[in-house]
């Protein structure tokens, strides 16, 4: 006879690149009764998500809502929507999620063109121009906040290109949806993508997906049937829009989720949010150098809610980890990719976005590092008490 243990997972302190804590309040809500998913209630709760949507990515799109599925789910939907193909897709790979998004390109049909940049460091307009050559794309596809290397590309910067390449401007937006300026509609994006368990502070499985109406209209003028029936987002609209036609079940625990998090957002305010993130971002690195430790990239293309540490030479990193997490019941994440082994990544995401966190992260790392014999250059704390005296 099969039987499962009961689970009661211990509390973990999350300051790696995701999921991120999570508030008591949107925890409780989780909690809150099942509705059935045309329940005239759960309709309206669907509307509000719909409208707190469009605020946090701070755009008037008629098509915001969220897809059932992880930040992945949101980029393949987004991208078997806008391309078909033989279409040219020109996509910035200088991370671990670039690469992804080129790969399902690649699976849509797409000619795909990547813009290879070093990893750690934000590509240019200049950089996409030169790897177009002068050709046309359909789309211009990059990552806002590369999650891998903790860098931000300058996303307003990239729709002149687009427009250059007659190309729709798309966005992997999921490190940086609530955390940091995001300007959907200023900066011309036409299809943008999030997840859930980042700065939003909810639990993971839910994708905010937006298109702008250009994207609609490309959309609208396809000459082939969109190769997922899952990730239709016209089919998923029908069911988000007052059409109310069935799509699927909707995870309706998860969207309560969310929900409450947008709440407790726009009870904080947007502005007060990305300020509260950049303040807590800056009492790190102060600290993470006064230890005498480097960051991997330079301030001007830091990305706020995650920062990439470069591991010292002769430590062990994943042994770092391990103290962390069974001294501290704390984890931070380690490097993907080309970077495996040689950076930590810290964030302060959402909820896990506080004083607190700083000062036992550092703590706790300085202490990890001291049991493999490295000696700081500093005690952080100093310089972290001085960043927040001059915030």
């Amino acid at each position: 006879m099969t039987s499962l243990r009961p689970n009661a997972p211990p509390l973990r302190i999350l300051l790696g690149p995701g999921p991120s804590e999570c508030a008591p309040e949107v925890l409780a809500a989780l909690a809150r009764p099942t509705l059935g998913h045309l329940d005239p209630l759960f309709l309206s709760l669907m509307d509000e998500v719909r409208a707190g949507l469009r605020a946090a990515y701070r755009t008037e799109n008629e098509l915001a809502f969220p897809i059932s599925g992880t930040g992945t789910a949101g980029m393949e939907a987004v991208l078997v929507n806008l391309l078909e193909r033989d279409d040219a897709a020109l996509v910035g790979v200088a991370g671990y999620f670039g690469a992804r998004l080129a790969e399902i390109a690649r699976r849509v049909g797409a000619r795909v063109t990547e813009v290879r940049g070093e990893w750690g460091r934000a590509l240019s307009p200049d950089d996409m121009r030169r790897a177009a050559g002068g050709k046309r794309f359909k789309i211009l596809a990059l990552v806002h906040g590369e999650t891998s290397t903790g860098v931000v590309a300058d996303l307003a910067a990239m729709r002149a290109v687009a427009d250059e390449l007659g190309a729709l401007l798309v966005a992997d937006c999921v490190t940086t949806l609530g955390g940091m300026p995001l300007e959907i509609d200023a900066w011309g994006v036409d299809g943008a993508y999030a997840g859930t368990q980042k700065c939003l502070a909810a639990p993971a499985g839910l994708s905010p997906v937006t298109l702008s109406a250009r994207a609609l209209a490309s959309v609208a003028a396809r000459k082939t049937p969109i190769t997922s029936w899952y990730f239709d987002l016209a089919l998923v609209k029908s069911y988000w829009s007052q059409d109310r036609a069935y799509h699927h079940t909707a995870p309706i625990q998860n969207i309560y989720a969310l929900h409450e998090a947008l709440r407790l957002l726009f009870d904080e305010g947007l502005a007060a949010r990305w300020q509260r993130h950049a303040r807590h971002a800056r009492a790190l690195w102060a600290g993470l150098t006064q230890m005498g430790l480097a960051l991997l990239v330079p301030e001007a293309e830091r990305l706020v809610p995650l920062t990439a540490v470069r591991v010292p030479t002769g430590i062990d990193e994943a042994r770092v980890r391990r103290f962390l997490l069974e001294r501290y019941s704390l984890e931070i994440g380690g490097g993907l990719g080309e970077l495996k082994g040689r950076i930590w990544r810290i964030g302060l995401m959402g909820a896990g976005s506080k004083r607190a966190n700083v000062e036992l992260v550092l703590s706790a790392l300085r202490a990890a590092l001291a049991e493999q014999g490295w000696t700081a250059a500093a005690d952080p704390l100093p310089a972290v008490h001085a960043a927040y005296a001059n915030a």
